[in-house]
């Protein structure tokens, strides 16, 4: 029976069982597409990436003597879009069975099962065998629970996997999450951690992009490309983390410093979303790495990073598909204020957010701190709409996939769902980002002030939104001594601090 097998963009699972048997009839398919380059303006490394992965994979598909159709972005065969180049490829190579793995976003979901229908021969789905939970298990797990705590999901996963527990079933280091001691501020005298950067040439792959004039953000050096584009990079980077940064991960890892992009972080993150590497054989390699050097690794360095990848990142996919298609219109706080202009160019005065986003553009990357608590910060504090932060998360990082960007964003970051993933908004003044970073010393903003020219803008926003939004939070017992806090202002206070915030929102909204 002659087949024809899809595989997207983020489908590069070189383990899934697809591929271990050669057969004559099956052909696989990849195209590079404007339908997934378009429908959001992304980050130029971004689809360098994807588009080298793809070219990667296929030629190692075809170096297992598969049948492989690849379409490069000006192919002209390529109708750009996903269902038309499909219905012609199944008439021309008289296709009798089309199959496909399933999609990790909604839209392509959609899109396949329309495709499906319409094709008037056998089909069949398959589980892209990458995840550690199945897209329903949150509905399960939090059945008749009052909420979707993560970290309840967290703990069952460790038990389940049987991941950092004692032979008594007990949490290795007498507790299960460590995240108070992962809270270090980075020292800028310190020597700073090495990085694996790749200098590859994908200066074909970018001439192809822009000879199409796809649209896109951020900057590229195209001799000197430094993210993982193959599962051999991806295990080169997976090794040189565990060796290299896993022994001071959890201490730093909400710091942040304008002169190091990535500190100790993974940047594992693109391999992961793309499925060059699997959750499992991250989890397995770092803790066994661990296993092996104990005495210089404490347990808070590799729990921390365990709980991004076993709790956070499988919570949000279960989230995600548990609560789509509507999670994406969700807006509890009401916020319709537009994104500023300088977070497409990092143009601003406020050295954080410049700092931030000119990483952003520069990287195709910043940590979850800078986008939780600088670029997302900021976003919710001038109430922005949260349907163009999406756009924006969604475009400029590496490994924004809407399936983990969305409830990143508008549930986490913006609080636009009303409580759902997050049990509070993650709002701060300027003092939390004194705290954890060494941005303030550097801005023209005095952070301790809260009204003034040259008074810090978080600390007027971070108190006018909690006069704006009292009553919506009055009832949040996780609030309530911020709200005590707005309740011993004194009225001349609060004006002030309104009358700041407010020109301020207006003046970014005029540049």
């Amino acid at each position: 029976m002659k087949t024809l097998r899809l595989i997207l963009g983020d489908q590069l699972n070189h383990k899934h069982s697809w591929f271990r048997e050669n057969h004559q009839n099956i052909y696989y398919f990849i195209a590079e597409m404007r339908q997934e380059t378009d429908y959001v303006a992304h980050h130029i490394q971004k689809v360098v990436a994807f588009f080298e992965s793809m070219q990667n994979f296929a030629r190692w598909l075809e170096s297992k003597g598969q049948q492989v159709i690849y379409y490069q972005i000006d192919n002209k065969k390529n109708q750009q879009n996903l269902e038309a180049n499909i219905q012609i490829l199944v008439d021309q190579l008289n296709i009798q069975k089309f199959e496909y793995q399933l999609p990790d976003e909604y839209r392509l979901d959609a899109q396949l099962k329309t495709i499906v229908k319409k094709l008037s021969i056998e089909s069949e789905v398959y589980d892209t065998e990458h995840y550690l939970t199945k897209r329903n298990y949150l509905e399960s797990f939090f059945l008749e629970k009052k909420s979707y705590l993560m970290e309840s999901f967290y703990r069952h996963m460790r038990k389940e996997h049987n991941i950092l527990i004692d032979k008594k079933g007990e949490p290795i280091g007498n507790q299960w999450n460590f995240d108070k001691g992962n809270r270090k501020k980075w020292n800028e005298d310190r020597e700073p951690p090495q990085q694996y950067l790749f200098r590859k040439n994908v200066e074909k792959t970018l001439k192809r992009i822009q000879k199409e004039k796809i649209k896109t953000i951020g900057t590229i050096n195209p001799k000197h490309f430094t993210w993982p584009t193959s599962r051999a990079d991806s295990l080169k980077l997976l090794n040189h983390f565990c060796k290299q940064l896993l022994p001071h991960f959890g201490d730093y890892q909400d710091a942040m410093d304008p002169n190091e992009a990535y500190l100790f972080h993974s940047r594992l993150s693109f391999s992961l979303n793309c499925k060059l590497l699997s959750p499992s054989e991250v989890i397995n390699h770092a803790i066994d790495h661990w296993e092996s050097n104990k005495k210089s690794i404490h347990i808070n360095q590799i729990e921390g990073f365990i709980r991004q990848i076993l709790g956070w990142r499988e919570y949000m996919r279960g989230i995600y598909w548990q609560e789509m298609p509507s999670y994406s219109k969700l807006n509890k706080l009401r916020n319709y204020n537009p994104l500023p202009n300088f977070y497409w160019t990092g143009e601003t005065d406020m050295y954080c957010l410049k700092s931030a986003i000119n990483n952003s553009l520069k990287h195709a990357y910043a940590h979850h701190i800078q986008r939780l608590m600088i670029t997302g910060n900021f976003a919710l504090l001038t109430q922005t709409d949260p349907d163009q932060v999406d756009a924006w998360y969604l475009g400029i990082y590496i490994d924004a996939i809407q399936w983990v960007e969305l409830p990143n964003t508008r549930g986490m970051s913006q609080y636009a769902d009303g409580g759902l993933v997050a049990t509070k908004p993650y709002i701060s003044s300027g003092s939390y980002i004194n705290k954890m970073s060494n941005y303030c010393q550097n801005c023209r903003y005095d952070v301790k002030k809260r009204t003034g020219s040259d008074a810090c803008p978080f600390n007027s926003l971070y108190w006018n939104f909690l006069l704006q939004k009292r009553d919506h939070f009055k009832k949040n017992p996780r609030m309530s001594m911020m709200l005590s806090l707005v309740d011993k202002l004194t009225s001349k206070e609060k004006k002030d601090i309104q009358v700041q915030a407010e020109n301020f929102i207006k003046s970014i909204h005029r540049n």
